[in-house]
């Protein structure tokens, strides 16, 4: 008899054990908040929007937020990540309409992994087709007009910088991608899925098609001038990116070096030294006297360097956007 019940009482264990194990494996894993690919509920508020490419006449989807004030108020343009596409959880948007400001989340071609994404031509259109959709259906003061993009949107985010026709006040690019070739060979050599999807993008099978990544690749366009007075741009990036992440600070770095020397920057002191790149890939630590030079978001900053609106900035993180902060750096 104590037998049966020792009996049953294991089964009953086994069973409720099993149960555990099946809730624990169908749960879906976690992601971060600024980079969770799957479709978010998005408020009422939030109205799911077409606009009409000026590109090649396809029609693009937006999630969009109308400021509820008659006077005009800032527009916040946030861009996807590299996998996802304007479906994708923002958590910008919550801020962006407590502010109440207005807010675009734009798909430009969806996830990089096909000709028509990947920082092509039509992607930059369609950018810029959003912001024109935004100015026309709300009232946007045309002088506040802000980017934000992390990884692949913080590439777009380079991209918008270097060749929007919209005067843009500020841009934020956290973690960027500058070049595409040297990403490439970067997740090759670590078996990481991006490099076949640049392939996709540049239309390869095998080998990269150097020209093609150059062409899609900010690192490679000539800065223009005007951006000297006319837009701020604030480069982000984790100092462990490259390690527990899949991009190196150095694609930040040598960006911020090739823009301030295209906009005629004399001093050497402004710019990012190799030896000072180096050390900071080698180490994961400041290459100053001091590994804290103030902070953002609760996060020690380890390196920083600015040329008039052009500022480079070396966090203590990965490859990461510091999400709760990044409204107020504006």
């Amino acid at each position: 008899m104590k037998f049966g019940k020792l009996f049953l009482l294991c089964g009953r264990l086994l069973t409720l054990s099993t149960l555990a194990c099946s809730a624990a494996e169908a749960e879906e894993p976690s992601a971060n908040e600024w980079d969770d690919n799957r479709p978010a509920f998005w408020g009422r508020e939030f109205k799911e929007v077409e606009i009409n490419s000026s590109g090649d006449g396809m029609m693009q989807r937006a999630y969009f937020f109308k400021s509820q004030t008659v006077e005009k108020q800032p527009l916040l343009v946030s861009l996807h990540t590299w996998s996802g596409d304007y479906k994708q959880k923002c958590p910008l948007a919550a801020q962006a309409k407590s502010r109440n400001w207005n807010y675009i989340h734009p798909d430009f071609r969806g996830p990089n992994k096909r000709s028509e994404a990947c920082l092509s031509n039509l992607v930059l259109t369609d950018i810029d087709d959003a912001i024109d959709y935004a100015m026309k259906n709300a009232a946007v003061d045309p002088e506040q007009v802000y980017v934000i993009g992390a990884s692949g949107g913080g590439m777009a985010a380079l991209g918008v910088f270097m060749k929007s026709r919209h005067r843009i006040r500020s841009i934020e690019a956290w973690v960027p991608i500058s070049n595409l070739a040297a990403m490439y060979e970067e997740t090759r050599g670590r078996g990481l899925q991006y490099y076949k999807d640049i392939l996709q993008c540049i239309g390869s099978t095998k080998t990269l098609d150097l020209r093609q990544a150059r062409d899609r690749s900010p690192y490679y366009w000539k800065t223009p001038m005007d951006r000297k007075n006319n837009t701020a741009l604030r480069i982000y990036a984790g100092i462990h990116d490259g390690y527990t992440g899949a991009i190196p600070i150095t694609q930040s770095l040598k960006f911020y070096n090739k823009v301030i020397g295209d906009l005629g920057c004399k001093d050497k002191a402004a710019f990012v030294s190799l030896e000072e790149m180096l050390y900071m890939l080698e180490t994961r630590r400041s290459p100053l006297k001091t590994d804290m030079l103030d902070s953002i978001g609760g996060r020690a900053i380890h390196y920083r360097k600015t040329y008039e609106n052009i500022q480079i900035v070396i966090f203590e993180g990965g490859h990461e956007m510091l999400s709760g902060v990044a409204l107020d750096l504006l």
